[in-house]
């Protein structure tokens, strides 16, 4: 069951929440622990208001983006 537990944290961890004033959003973020871990990648997150780092599965979430209306400035 530790293994499981494990991979539920581990999870857990690769959600980040962010704002409209993030973009253009990149992963790894500046100032990220893991900042140098892989190359830098933009994410487009604008339009649906999540996205998934294709590196590190990081999922961001954008907290203040609406459907149909985009992120509000």
């Amino acid at each position: 069951m530790n293994n499981h537990h494990e991979t539920v944290t581990k999870k857990e961890h690769n959600l980040v929440e962010v704002t409209s004033k993030d973009v253009p959003l990149s992963c790894p973020m500046q100032g990220a622990d893991v900042w140098s871990s892989h190359p830098k990648v933009f994410l487009p997150i604008a339009d649906t208001g999540s996205a998934v780092c294709p590196y590190c599965a990081t999922h961001y979430v954008m907290t203040d983006w609406h459907e149909g209306g985009g992120h509000h400035h």
